[in-house]
Parts: C-alpha cells; structure tokens; sequence
C-alpha cells in the first residue's frame, strides 16, 4: 500500500512539473517571436517562427545528449561540447564546407567526426577497463583544443566568403539557411530522445554501476555503442545546423535531475523540455542584450555555463573519495 502511495505521488509530482514547464516553454515561445530588433511582420513573424522552432530542436537536443553522456560515462561533467564532440563534428563540416560550400548533404562529414571523436575520447581515457574523471575530461579537452585549432587553420586559409559565414557558425546560432536543414534536425533529435528513452532501463543501471548493470544482464559495451552513435548522430545534426552551442548538455541534465529525479524514464523528457526552455530564452538574451546588435547564442550559453562547469568539477572534488 505505502508503495503504491509513493508512485502515485511521484506520478502527480511528474504531471504537474511537466505541466508547468510546457508553460514556461509556451511562454518563451510567445517572447521570443514578439522580441527583437526589428518590428513584427509577417515575414519577421516566419523567421521567429523557423528560429524558435529550431531551438526548440537544438535546446531538447543538447539536453538529451548531455544525460546519456552524463548516464553511460557516469561523470556528472560529460557533455558533447567539453568531451570535445561538437568540436569533431564542427571539424567535419568545416572541412566540407571549404572544400564544397555549405550544402543540405553537411550533417553528414559532421556525423562522422562527431562518431570517431566520442569512440576516440572514450579509448584514450580508458585506463584498466575504467574511465577515470580527470582522464575523460582532459582527453575531451586535448582533443577540442587540437580540432578547434584546425578548424581555425581551414578558416583562415579559406575564400573571404566563407570565413565570415564560418566565424558566425562556430559562435552558435540559429539562423539557418535551408530549412530542410530544421528538418534533418528535428527527425534526428527526435530519433535521439526515443532511443535514450528505450535504453532507459539500461541507462538507470549503468549510471548506478557497470557492474550492477552486467548482473542484470545488461551488455553494457552494446547499449554505450548504439547510444555513442545515436548521441552522435544528434550532435552533428545540432553542429551542422547551429554551430557550436556549448554547456546546455551540462547545464540542463543537472537541473532536470534537482526536479524529477534520477529515473531516465522521466529524466529524459523533462530534461529536453528544459533544454528547449533554455536555448530560446538565452536566444532571447542575445537578441536583446545590445540592441540592435545581435550576440551569437554560443556566447551566451558559453557565459552561463562556464562558472556552472566549475561549480560542478569543484563540488566533484570535494566528495571524490580520498
């Protein structure tokens, strides 16, 4: 009976934060297309439509990404930007677009860095069969400063037309110029968070432990590679679209967590909802914060999420074990 009792209550407590956070979602919706520094048209009205449309995509996306990381690494630091797979990703888009120009086929080399940069990281940091923290994290960090300094080096040897438009892309926004791109994107992420919520079984026993999750029956080397590529998947269709948008991965998942709790079940959805309600409110943030110039959204998250990052790695010290 007392069991029975705590999952209504849980269950109650899920509806209701999931209903206040759709409001908050519809809200920031109506705020974002009725801000900016231009007045409202109609043809302004649908490019606020295709922009807010696309954080929502690239918002529930980051987020998702940032809990299956942050699942089957088990380190509560894990996100695709700091594990250095938005910058794999940024590097096969760069490539392509320099060699190419943009096109609709650009997820595509964004895919492939973004799947050989999470296996790379992952092998580099493995040391005995485990995956120590501070490896994970200097691995990520050694691999986006090498791939982050030559996508530098291909911008700078590029046409003066594609720097400028390259430049903007590696800031983060959301202005896109083909809007089967939005497409590609929403199918993935969509994709993604339907996956992470069939594995949710299997995430909620890995994050416990490897080991735990084996005396399960789980094959936990078979549920990390589907999830790395799927995760993967979603990443370079963010990078390819968005650019760079760093630290929602990061930010979010943890917030979810403080609110519904550790179960994926829950966990995923509320954590791509929130990932929505925090892109188009920080897209919001740049376009009003100097007017009538517009900030990258890659700048703002990047402000917000850095101190975030080090709150967490110094909380992550102080209750390692000694």
């Amino acid at each position: 009976m007392e069991i029975s009792k705590i999952y209504k209550d849980s269950r109650r407590r899920t509806i209701k934060i999931s209903f206040f956070l759709f409001l908050i979602l519809a809200l920031s919706f109506i705020l974002s297309i009725i801000t900016g520094p231009v007045a409202l048209s109609k043809d302004i009205f649908f490019l606020r439509l295709i922009r807010v449309l696309l954080g929502i995509a690239a918002g529930a996306g980051l987020a998702t990404c940032g809990v299956v990381f942050q699942a089957i690494l088990r380190n509560p630091l894990a996100e695709p930007y700091i594990l250095g797979v938005s910058s794999g990703g940024g590097l096969g888009a760069v490539l392509f677009v320099t060699l190419f120009g943009a096109s609709i086929f650009l997820p595509i080399p964004a895919f492939f860095g973004a799947v050989a940069t999470i296996f790379l990281v992952y092998n580099l940091s493995k040391i005995g069969g485990k995956i120590p923290v501070q490896t994970l994290l200097l691995s990520g960090v050694i691999i986006s400063v090498l791939f982050s300094s030559l996508i530098l080096f291909l911008i700078s040897t590029a046409k003066q037309a594609v720097l400028h438009d390259a430049m903007w892309w590696l800031l983060g926004n959301l202005q896109i110029f083909d809007i089967k791109l939005l497409v590609i994107l929403s199918v993935s992420v969509t994709l993604g968070i339907i996956v992470a919520l069939l594995y949710s079984r299997e995430l909620n026993a890995i994050s416990i432990g490897e080991e735990e999750a084996i005396h399960l029956g789980i094959d936990t080397e078979k549920v990390k590679r589907i999830l790395f590529v799927v995760t993967s998947l979603v990443t370079a269709a963010l990078v390819s679209t968005c650019g760079l948008i760093g630290f929602v991965g990061l930010i979010v998942p943890h917030i979810a967590r403080s609110l519904i709790g550790p179960n994926h079940k829950q966990l995923i959805p509320t954590a791509a909802i929130l990932g929505a309600i925090f892109i188009i409110l920080s897209d919001t943030l740049a376009k009003l914060i100097m007017q009538p110039i517009e900030i990258p959204i890659g700048v703002v998250t990047s402000f917000l999420g850095g101190p975030f990052f080090l709150f967490l790695l110094r909380r992550t010290r102080k209750i390692r074990p000694k």
